[in-house]
């Protein structure tokens, strides 16, 4: 037995729409970049997922049973606004009230995220997504529309998950961008159009609602691979670039002075207009959000000389042998866990909130509750560390989110990489009947919600 966790600790789930509603073309949807992604051989298409559309009830029955006071959900932009920046779907808000209603008739506290990755597709047909402004625009009008019709009963809030994904490579594959170059400069600039548009949203909802908005990352600790000092060096600027550029914007209004002397060294033009300045200016956060899978090393002489440091690992990730891996490469590390909520809480003074953690692992449903001792172990060693964190190091955390409860595609469409606590009878090769089964685990982190995280046994 270990301490409790303060009084009002969010315990609960996270997900995305796309992994989970299915109902792809039900209820006025429009297409969004996914719903056109075909299956392959290791994946599965979009268009069932869980089939949460219709069965979100049973899912919640389960949250509720197991003790979950908070759920983070995603407002599907192409179920609101079919073309992006068209009509409102009066069916699809409706649907979402009722979604939120079903939640806090079960004590279960909403978060809503607007935006995982899923760009409507006629914004990223017509205008490249995130690289033109007016998709900010149509964007920002709909994170408005939201705020109105959900900020009276949803007090927490995300506009972006992950947001610092949109300063990787990864961003021209989340940010509805269709074709181009791929230049540095378009890098920086979808990167700042994300922000000013989570700066607009926060902004709004700060004026005009009592509810509360922070900033989210894709939190991995990255470590120097050796004492070479340009191993540490890149170690660091990792984290000014991937992180704390953001974590300044998130909580101070200003980008890093290290990320904006690099920007005009390197002559990128990166969009930054004069009256963007005054939007981020105001932008403050309620809390710090992120994910925290793994963590990684940074191997400096991989890297081409010249290379920014948004792609370092792209050349440079290696290999820890002093960590255990899962079957995907993602190494289990929770003292990094532990020291990104204690440095960032130093940092910066806002209260954290992790809220996506777990592992992957290849199940296969047989007979009895499945045992996965190893998402047990995982989830136990992570909720060590965050207790170390508020306990030892002085952090003040609001809650612990999983991903996930029940078992989604993964960000890649896997079915077979399974994060869930709850077995869904699904494959990438068939659908199946989408039967929920209880693991072990599920009742692991039952004992672990009912004692606010005291009895980790």
């Amino acid at each position: 037995m270990t301490h409790p966790l303060p009084q009002g600790f969010l315990w609960g789930n996270s997900t995305s729409s796309m992994q989970t509603e299915g109902g792809w073309n039900e209820g006025g949807k429009g297409l969004s970049v996914y719903d056109v992604r075909p299956a392959t051989a290791d994946t599965s298409d979009w268009h069932v997922a869980i089939d949460e559309y219709h069965r979100y009830a049973e899912d919640f029955d389960l949250m509720a049973k197991q003790g979950m006071n908070c759920y983070r959900f995603q407002i599907s932009w192409s179920r609101i606004c079919p073309t992006g920046d068209g009509d409102f779907n009066s069916e699809g808000i409706a649907f979402y009230d009722h979604l939120i209603d079903a939640l806090i008739a079960r004590h279960i506290t909403p978060m809503i995220c607007l935006y995982h990755f899923d760009m409507p597709l006629a914004l990223a047909k017509k205008y490249n997504g995130f690289i033109d402004r007016h998709v900010v625009e149509a964007f920002v009008r709909f994170g408005k529309k939201m705020v109105d019709c959900f900020a009276d009963k949803v007090p927490y809030w995300i506009t972006f998950n992950e947001q610092n994904l949109y300063h990787s490579a990864e961003a021209f594959r989340i940010s509805g961008y269709l074709q181009g170059p791929r230049t540095d400069a378009e890098l920086y600039t979808i990167s700042h159009h994300v922000m000013l548009a989570h700066a607009e949203i926060a902004n709004y909802l700060h004026a005009n609602t009592d509810a509360k908005i922070g900033g989210m990352l894709a939190y991995s600790e990255v470590y120097p691979a050796s004492p070479n000092p340009r191993d540490v060096l890149y170690a660091r600027q990792i984290d000014e670039f991937m992180n704390r550029n953001l974590l300044d914007a998130f909580t101070q209004g200003h980008y890093s002075t290290e990320v904006l002397h690099f920007v005009h060294q390197h002559g990128i033009d990166m969009d930054f207009q004069p009256a963007d300045k005054a939007i981020i200016a105001e932008l403050r956060s309620d809390f710090i959000a992120f994910s925290y899978y793994r963590s990684g090393l940074i191997d400096s002489s991989k890297v081409p000389i010249g290379t920014i440091p948004n792609h370092y690992l792209d050349y440079g990730d290696a290999h820890n042998p002093l960590l255990q891996y899962n079957e995907w490469g993602w190494g289990v590390d929770p003292l990094g866990f532990r020291d990104i909520l204690t440095k960032t809480y130093n940092a910066y003074h806002v209260p954290m909130f992790p809220i996506e953690n777990g592992i992957g692992l290849h199940e296969v449903q047989g007979v009895g509750p499945i045992q996965d001792d190893d998402r047990i172990a995982y989830h136990r060693e992570h909720i060590r560390a965050l207790e170390d964190a508020v306990d030892v190091d002085g952090a003040v955390v609001l809650g612990y989110l999983g991903w996930g409860l029940i078992d989604i595609p993964s960000s890649s469409g896997n079915m077979d990489k399974r994060y869930g606590m709850v077995y869904v009878n699904s494959s990438n090769k068939e659908v199946l009947d989408l039967k929920r089964t209880p693991k072990k685990s599920y009742t692991w982190f039952k004992k672990v919600i009912a004692s606010n995280g005291a009895d980790l046994g």
